[in-house]
């Protein structure tokens, strides 16, 4: 977006504001990858869903599947 400003007026300043994390959308789609590579969802899912994500993450590396 920046960079379009620019290209359209030269005189355009973008400037972002990064709200609060609890301001933010975070997609199921970053939580899942965030856990397939092994990294820490505490901050971004409750604790009972981190852990049933766990759970889905050590049986897919099995090549189990939930049903």
């Amino acid at each position: 977006m920046a960079l379009m400003n620019r290209k359209l007026n030269k005189k355009i300043e973008t400037i972002f504001l990064i709200p609060d994390q609890s301001y933010t959308f975070l997609s199921s789609s970053m939580v899942k990858e965030i856990a397939m590579l092994g990294g820490n969802t505490a901050d971004f899912v409750p604790a009972c869903v981190e852990k049933k994500l766990k759970k889905c993450v050590v049986s897919l590396s099995k090549g189990e599947h939930d049903k």
